[in-house]
């Protein structure tokens, strides 16, 4: 077998395939695009769903490519064994109805025998029980030994999801040696790494519908995937996917770290195996734009990373340590991804960020933990509620595992299935809220083969053909009036909502009616309209399409002013900042942004001050379309993740320039006055700007305007005088309060004096038991301390009426504490009154649901302090 790095298998997969025809692309971004039914990308395919679906058309019959992948499933078992990761590579060759079977089988063959040069005897193949054709090709002409070749059921050789393509497929294993084998009964099908899958040929040839028919399909597909860290362990001759080239350096720097004693079995070796597998997955997540959150891919990203740092501290890891861990992932891969060395500098920033916040709930996740164990020593429980656990989990972020040792070393356990219970629910919620797609993820509305020619940039109003109309999801040729339809015109005026800009409204006119547009929306590059029919329809009518010009043109003044403000953030907090996310409307903009500290208010004037000079100036917008390398060698501006075609569309204002579809002013003086309405976090180093241009900051400033007017009639003064007159009217405000406190106090003194009077005299003891009127127990509390220092050697004890209940409160004189205790007075005193209450001997309180009991228990409670005196006694 040839040796191998990982970045030379990974160069002479790509190369192979392009020899064979394929066009070779770059790994799509993790975070998939057009898809709501997927997280993450969590397979090789996964980007080129719509092409299997026949809902797009590929860029060409013969793909190949490196596809970045997080799967969270086998979470538990990662570092476990030797070959399950969260992150990993799927190198994969995808046909879309072009070569088959034999093509796939041949080629792999060829890849791994003749390229990798691995010993032919020491492959197994699988192949679907049922498919004849593909046990021929590896036998008869392949010439695999039967021997060799094992049937699977439709478990373990059928690839499908629900409805939709699918297929039999057929396995490679790769016979590592008997001293990988679990004993004498090891074969194929073991559970041990003996023998390890490198590569899985899926036959895509069916289409199977709603009844649970598998229809063949008329253009057959190949789907291949095979682990880049599973077959460099292979032609490495490493015993775990973590010791491979392009992980070791990771595991070298943890273990220089930790200071461990790496075996690969013990727990330190597992623990410093789940920190490199998460730390990487995170790198590559936070390069493609994912962002610590608490939901969604967020969330995925923030568990893997506090799974990480929990590890750490498992192996004595109590400093921060990922950024150590990252800077290497970004060595070993930059080869193949160079995005991670430019977005180097905020990877490494918001990994410490978030372990610096993540060691601070662990902290306030610890002390809630302590608050439950005293709270389950008081109560003589034993089990912690899973109710509980999972607020420590969903709340703090606190890992369910170290609830479990907390809680074992204090002899205490957990109810795991509570607990697994408050975790559907949360998963139902999720589901609930989830947008329905179907099996494959494409959307419900099919607009493969719909032609829409999108002239919105340059005109608001034409004659369009109806090229496709949709009632209830479904394709008819024809819709009445009233019905709510969508529609697909071409050519076509109206802009979909995309890339955090609202899409179009306005109206469609045929003889004289006229149907509103109520929302545009783009569904795989097509816009779609949502039109509520005013007359009859049929598929291949001309109408006139009229886009709401007023409120395109807000909207294009907003998604201007967006640009302007993403270039002086850059200019003014620093070359790390890059959008988040964006919402361009008519009446505002949002704009979310990579920052890690607050903005001050100084900075926020620079930077509304800059964007409205840009303006001022006039600058021309100018739209053009090149080519991606030609963009990127002018710097243009790119979203975080954000997957592109090759051409884009550049638009330039000033010293701006981004790739961008949306909607624009002809010149930056059209955009009118901007203003920052707000700035705030909205997550670790995220933060969040909203803000209006146009004739909306207009109406803000009249708005102002108005309220100044105001002002200046309530406090009669004249608009430049009125900051004067209010601090005038603050200090006269002020000086009555003075003199207020000062009556009150007085007050005061006159009533304590006069509650004072009424003390009898227990044993020698001053006590003072009485009613009185408080608005609520700090007041009392207040009046108890006042009567007790005056007094200076007794017992108070007050009652009131607050709010409909009833509170007691005792307090006594340091030097009683041998004569009485205010804890137990209250507790018993509380129960006439219907409720209950404690503390400690100088100071106790209570309360109770009955307040009209309070003066019939006032005698009872001064008996009660003559019993507990005369205990004392």
């Amino acid at each position: 077998m040839r040796n191998m790095s990982g970045n030379e298998i990974r160069q002479e997969f790509l190369d192979f395939f392009e020899k064979k025809g394929h066009l070779i692309m770059p790994s799509a971004s993790l975070v998939p695009q057009n898809d709501p039914s997927l997280l993450l990308v969590g397979a090789g395919m996964a980007p080129f769903k719509a092409y299997f679906t026949g809902t797009a058309q590929p860029p060409a019959k013969r793909i190949a490519t490196s596809q970045k992948c997080i799967r969270t499933p086998d979470i538990e078992r990662v570092g476990k064994t030797a070959r399950h990761a969260t992150f990993f590579e799927m190198l994969g060759n995808f046909s879309f109805g072009d070569y088959f079977k034999k093509d796939a089988i041949f080629w792999a063959w060829e890849f791994l025998t003749d390229v990798i040069e691995m010993d032919p005897q020491r492959l197994y193949i699988t192949v679907h029980q049922d498919d004849q054709e593909a046990y021929d090709i590896w036998h008869q002409e392949v010439g695999i030994p039967a021997e060799r070749i094992y049937l699977g059921d439709d478990e373990e050789n059928f690839w499908e999801i629900g409805v939709g393509p699918s297929g039999p497929c057929s396995e490679i294993f790769y016979d590592q040696g008997e001293e990988y084998s679990c004993g004498d009964t090891c074969q194929m099908g073991c559970d041990c790494d003996r023998y390890l899958e490198v590569w899985n040929l899926v036959f895509t040839q069916y289409d199977k519908d709603e009844d649970g028919n598998y229809n063949p399909l008329e253009r057959k597909s190949i789907d291949t995937g095979m682990g880049l860290d599973r077959l460099a362990a292979v032609v490495q001759g490493k015993s775990s996917i973590f010791e491979i080239d392009l992980n070791y350096p990771m595991l070298e720097r943890l273990i220089e770290l930790s200071k461990i004693d790496y075996d690969g079995q013990s727990k330190e070796s597992l623990a410093a195996r789940v920190i490199i597998d998460h730390i990487k997955g995170v790198t590559f997540l936070i390069a493609d734009g994912v962002l610590p959150a608490n939901e969604g891919r967020g969330y995925v990203l923030r568990r893997l990373l506090r799974r990480a740092i929990r590890n750490g501290r498992l192996i004595g890891l109590n400093q921060p340590f990922t950024q150590e861990i990252a800077k290497e992932v970004i060595k070993s891969f930059s080869v193949g991804y160079p995005d991670l060395l430019e977005k180097e500098e905020f990877i490494l920033q918001l990994l410490a960020l978030e372990e610096k916040r993540f060691n601070e709930t662990l902290e306030a996740g610890l002390n809630l933990v302590q608050q439950f164990l005293t709270k389950m020593w008081e109560q003589k429980e034993k089990t912690l509620a899973g109710e509980a656990a999972f607020r420590l989990h969903d709340t703090f972020g606190f890992p369910l595992e170290l609830t479990q040792e907390i809680l074992a070393e204090s002899g205490f356990s957990l109810d795991i299935e509570g607990f697994k219970k408050e975790m559907e629910k949360q998963r139902q919620r999720a589901r609930a809220a989830r947008s329905q797609v179907d099996a494959m993820g494409s959307q419900r509305l099919d607009t493969s083969g719909v032609l829409s020619l999108f002239r919105g940039y340059e005109v608001l109003e034409e004659s369009c053909r109806v090229e496709a109309i949709y009632l209830q999801g479904e394709k008819v040729d024809e819709a009445k009036a009233t019905q709510q339809v969508k529609l697909v015109l071409n050519p076509n005026p109206f802009y979909g909502e995309s890339g955090g800009q609202v899409g179009d409204i306005g109206s469609l006119l045929k003889n004289d009616l006229e149907s509103f547009v109520s929302d545009t929306e783009s569904i795989d590059e097509v816009q779609v309209l949502q039109v509520e029919l005013a007359f009859d329809l049929v598929v291949g009518e001309e109408i006139i399409a009229k886009v709401d010009a007023q409120r395109r043109a807000a909207i294009a003044r907003h998604h201007s002013a967006t640009h302007l403000l993403h270039k002086a953030l850059s200019l003014i907090l620093g070359d790390h900042v890059h959008q988040a996310g964006s919402w361009v409307g008519p009446d505002r903009l949002r704009f979310d942004f990579s920052h890690f500290n607050s903005i001050s208010a100084e900075e926020l004037k620079q930077i509304e001050d800059l964007v409205n000079r840009w303006i001022m100036e006039n600058h021309p917008v100018l739209a053009e379309e090149m080519t991606l390398d030609q963009a990127k060698e002018q710097h243009v501006t790119a979203l975080f993740g954000e997957k592109y075609s090759d051409i884009v569309r550049v638009v330039k204002m000033g010293e701006s320039q981004e790739l961008c579809g949306g909607t624009h002013v002809r010149a930056t003086g059209e955009i009118g006055p901007f203003k920052i309405l707000s700035e705030a976090s909205i997550g670790s180093g995220v933060r969040r700007i909203e803000a209006l241009a146009g004739f909306q900051t207009l109406d803000y400033y009249a708005g102002k305007e108005e309220l100044l007017l105001e002002i200046s009639a309530l406090t009669k003064s004249k608009e430049e005088d009125i900051i004067r007159r209010i601090q005038s009217l603050q200090e006269q405000v002020k000086e009555q309060e003075r003199q207020l406190a000062s009556l009150s106090a007085q007050n005061t003194m006159s009533q304590i004096d006069n509650l004072i009077s009424q003390k009898i005299k227990i044993n020698g003891v001053d006590v003072l038991a009485l009613e009185i009127e408080a608005d609520k127990t700090d007041d009392l509390r207040h009046m108890a301390d006042l009567l007790r220092d005056k007094m200076g050697s007794g017992i108070v004890v007050l009652g009131s009426n607050i709010e409909g209940k009833a509170s007691l409160l005792a307090a006594a004189t340091k030097d009683l504490k041998d004569l009485f205790h205010a804890g137990n007075l209250i507790r018993e005193a509380a129960k006439l009154v219907g409720g209950g209450g404690g503390g400690r001997p100088d100071l106790a309180q209570a309360g109770g649901p009955s307040p009209e009991k309070l003066k019939a228990a006032l005698p009872q409670i001064i008996e009660m302090i003559k019993e507990q005196m005369k205990e004392k006694n």
